[in-house]
């Protein structure tokens, strides 16, 4: 059985503490869990050893209203300005969970995939990208959730439309996902970006937006909603 824990609307420091506190307190023989939240402002989020300092104009991104938070887990930048966001612990005794890393991704992200197939009615096929393409040529790209697929991503065609990051302890792992709804504003990355990077075309080539531009904050939460909802049946068989 899943247990279901949302924590609300909270800073993106706030999120990303609390997952690292449900990891470091979690016991072998816990339920798994799904833990659900929101973002109180814009805010994007970055693998542990990234250093976003390289990449971002923090001075134009507080500006802006923007914040950033490390992620407990690996992986790239990632903007939630416009995505669904999910953390899943399993622990170390869980029938869900492998010493094998990749097994643990396949197991989380394959309910990403019936989610997304769900979502779409069967209208677009979702898959998991069975291995790593070709880096970009874009090292700064390179440092982005969205601009590169990576293995057991889940994909529409040649697109990625879920990714993921994981962190593993003694007690189990911490998987942190995120469904791209749509792609950010281009006027609003440009602002974020540093200058003479190809980053926002790489997101534009390897992400699939599932609403078309314009959208409003009511159709992204509309499918957030339902995202969730989604999510859940696919988890636990039940709404």
């Amino acid at each position: 059985m899943w247990n279901i824990l949302d924590t609300g609307v909270n800073s993106a420091k706030k999120n990303m503490e609390i997952d690292a506190q449900l990891l470091s307190q979690m016991r072998p023989d816990d339920s798994p869990l799904l833990h659900f939240y929101e973002w109180e402002q814009r805010s994007g989020t970055y693998g542990y050893f990234i250093k976003i300092e390289k990449f971002l104009n923090l001075e134009k991104a507080k500006r802006e209203g923007v914040i950033f938070a490390r992620r407990p887990t690996g992986g790239g930048i990632l903007f939630h300005f416009c995505d669904f966001a999910f953390s899943a612990l399993v622990p170390s005794n869980s029938p869900f969970f492998s010493e094998r890393t990749l097994d643990n991704y396949t197991f989380i992200n394959a309910h990403v995939e019936k989610t997304v197939k769900l979502f779409f009615k069967s209208s677009k096929i979702p898959s998991l990208l069975p291995q790593d393409p070709p880096k970009p040529s874009d090292s700064a790209s390179q440092n982005f959730c969205m601009a590169k697929p990576t293995i057991y991503d889940v994909m529409i065609g040649e697109k990625k439309v879920a990714g993921a990051a994981q962190r593993r302890k003694k007690g189990g792992y911490l998987h942190q996902g995120s469904i791209a709804i749509a792609l950010p504003q281009k006027a609003l990355l440009e602002e974020l970006l540093l200058p003479n990077t190809q980053v926002i075309e790489a997101m534009h080539l390897n992400t699939f937006s599932i609403l078309e531009t314009p959208y409003t904050r009511s159709d992204l939460e509309e499918v957030r909603v339902e995202l969730r909802s989604l999510l859940l049946k696919s988890f636990t068989l039940a709404y």
